[in-house]
């Protein structure tokens, strides 16, 4: 019952609003009503740009929902990739061109169902019902958001929303459909193996040296990539650090300035007796209540020593009751108000008069006070000097990255003049390649994907000019320059003669297995015969592990129509496989529940292949442009 009386924050569910309505949360209308042409554009919806810093933010901000969401097992390289920032670009172009849709359709949410949606955030309203502004305020304040802003992007995610529902909801999986997956699925299939592996064939390899030849000319596995020697500068706000001094007189003015940071409220400990009658009780009910709240406080002004015992028999908050009604310290804030102004009023050993609250009646006793304090400044004084170094450090960080960007910038054709400017290292790698090194820490400044892409850049390759300033990681950038730079080549045949030979019996060991497996089932399909195959096996889309995936897939897509069923398939880089499918299981039993699950599943994918599709016809008529894709496309491709 203690934990009902305590007030709790309920922050967390405020923030998962956030994350429902990410992107324009963060930007708003105004981010790209008004983008023109420009080397930030990285892509252009009907006309208006998306820039490279809105998809830096939306990338930051996805890592950091993705940090909140997993914690402690979150793993940046998983999302820092390729494939997962074209998803966030394409994400942003998804959301313009749908908010176009809604714009063509003069789309609006009311007033009323904005102010709805608002108030049906959890946490937002208080013990009596009544919406919270201060407190919705503070926590848009906490993510740098006023509610003019937060409420007309809620109000555009909601319009996009009715878009995407007119669309989804359309979607339906019929019964015969629905059917044939789940039994699909469910089948079961039993099946025998018989393999032909490369390794048993690969005596009978005989090779030449035109074979060797022929393999080394015709592959790419043997290519030494590009590779460029080169000199760069890092500045980062750890470096200025030790630049940074704080005074004695600095760190007492700011005490001084800043004196409540460093206080102790004042705490008190009391003790209750609480005789419950819920705030939407009968009168009757409350009355009775009441009058043995008041029965129990008479007798105690008459014996206040045995506040414990009677608390003990008759308290209803079963946390505090067995402790003698023992509430142990707090300060304020942590109690209901009505309970919080009361015991904040008493003297210690004094019983209040009855308080009631949402939870009932209260008689509280208040054991001891602890007087606000303040730290004093020797303890506090380390604290103190490193929060002013940090501000410090962080100003100078800002002001100094600009000297760093400006200077690599203009003086272009040299990295000494910023290093001498800001006294940074120039630093020395060799072989860097356009591709992060797996085998270098991924937090290495020059094994960044962004300053690779720079430094690999045709201004920074041809003209031997410094990279702009690439920021890797907070607080963190990084200019280089080409040295040296090697174009592709291959390596000598002499020096991958061995492996080429080895790649080569490898192929044509593959290519007998294939060929002997081929002839055997050609006769097995003239002639059933069960020799040499393994023990029967039992396969369905439940059952498939330890079972070679090649070898399943090959298993659920034979024509079963005529058994025993024969089917071949390569195993890569094994063999081949000749498979016999004796018998299909079909399920005797339906779980009403798991098909209406599957369908409805079946459901939600059709749903989303459909608004897929509308997707695309939405980017044709806002002529949706990439000009910088984070993977690249196939030829031909759009």
């Amino acid at each position: 019952m203690f934990d009902f009386i305590r007030t709790h924050q309920r922050l967390m569910q405020f923030l998962l609003l956030l994350v429902i309505f990410p992107s324009f949360a963060l930007f708003g209308l105004e981010s790209y009503t008004s983008m023109g042409d420009s080397s930030t554009t990285v892509a252009k919806v009907d006309g208006q740009a998306i820039t490279q810093p809105e998809w830096d933010a939306a990338q930051r901000e996805q890592m950091e929902r993705f940090r909140q969401m997993f914690g402690g097992q979150f793993d940046p390289k998983m999302f820092d990739t390729p494939e997962a920032k074209q998803d966030v670009l394409d994400g942003l172009i998804a959301e313009r061109v749908l908010a176009a849709e809604a714009k063509r359709n003069k789309l609006s949410v009311s007033d009323q169902t904005l102010q709805q949606t608002i108030m049906g955030i959890a946490g937002l309203t208080t013990a009596d019902g009544k919406f919270d502004v201060e407190r919705y305020k503070s926590l848009l304040a906490a993510q740098g958001m006023t509610p003019a802003g937060y409420e007309a992007s809620l109000r555009q995610d909601l319009v996009v929303q009715q878009v995407n529902a007119a669309i989804q909801s359309t979607a339906f999986a019929p019964d015969s459909l629905a059917k044939r997956l789940s039994e699909l699925g469910e089948q079961e299939r039993e099946v025998q193996y018989l393999t032909f592996k490369a390794a048993d064939y690969a005596a009978q390899v005989k090779v030449t040296d035109d074979m060797l030849k022929a393999y080394y000319d015709k592959s790419n596995e043997f290519s030494v990539p590009e590779q460029v020697k080169a000199e760069y500068v890092v500045l980062t706000a750890d470096a200025l650090t030790a630049q940074i001094s704080v005074s004695d007189a600095d760190v007492k003015s700011y005490y001084e300035q800043n004196a409540k940071q460093y206080g102790v409220d004042e705490q008190r400990r009391a003790s209750h007796i609480l005789i419950a009658a819920n705030k939407d009780a009968p009168a009757a009910e409350k009355a009775a209540a009441k009058a043995k709240a008041e029965k129990l406080l008479e007798t105690l002004r008459k014996s206040p020593q045995d506040f414990a015992k009677l608390a003990k028999e008759n308290s209803n908050d079963p946390g505090s009751a067995e402790r003698g009604g023992d509430l142990d310290f707090f300060s304020k804030g942590m109690m209901v108000k009505p309970f919080e102004d009361a015991a904040f009023k008493l003297k210690q050993g004094e019983l209040s008069d009855l308080v009631e609250s949402d939870f009932g009646f209260h008689i509280i006793k208040v054991t001891a006070i602890k007087p606000a304090t303040l730290k004093p400044l020797e303890q506090v004084k380390g604290e103190i000097a490193n929060d002013i170094r940090k501000q410090l450090v962080s100003k100078k960080y800002a002001e100094t990255a600009d000297v760093f960007s400006n200077t690599v910038y203009e003086q272009s054709d040299s990295l000494k003049s910023v290093a001498d400017k800001l006294k940074l290292k120039i630093e020395t790698v060799n072989n860097l390649s356009r591709q992060p090194n797996p085998a270098v820490a991924a937090t290495a400044p020059f094994n960044s994907p962004k300053f690779l892409s720079a430094l690999f850049s045709d201004d920074s390759l041809k003209n031997k000019r410094n990279t702009e300033a690439v920021e890797v990681a907070p607080n963190t950038l990084i200019a280089g320059r080409v040295v040296d730079y090697k174009p592709a080549s291959k390596r000598p045949f002499d020096e991958v003669k061995a492996q080429v030979r080895d790649r080569v019996v490898q192929v044509e060991a593959l290519a007998l297995a294939k060929k002997a497996g081929e002839e055997k089932l050609a006769a097995l399909k003239a002639k059933d015969d069960a020799t040499g195959f393994s023990a029967t096996q039992t396969v369905s889309r439940a059952k498939s592990q330890g079972v070679n995936p090649a070898l399943f897939l090959a298993v659920m897509k034979a024509d079963t129509s005529k058994l025993p069923s024969y089917v071949g398939v390569e195993v890569p880089g094994q063999g081949y496989g000749v498979l016999r499918v004796i018998r299909v299981v079909q399920p005797t039993t339906v779980d009403k529940a798991k098909r209406q699950a599957e369908q409805q599943q079946i459901t939600a994918a059709l749903a989303q292949e459909e608004m897929q599709a509308y997707l695309d016809v939405l980017k044709e008529k806002a002529k949706v442009k990439i000009l910088k894709p984070a993977v690249a496309k196939a030829d031909g491709a759009e």
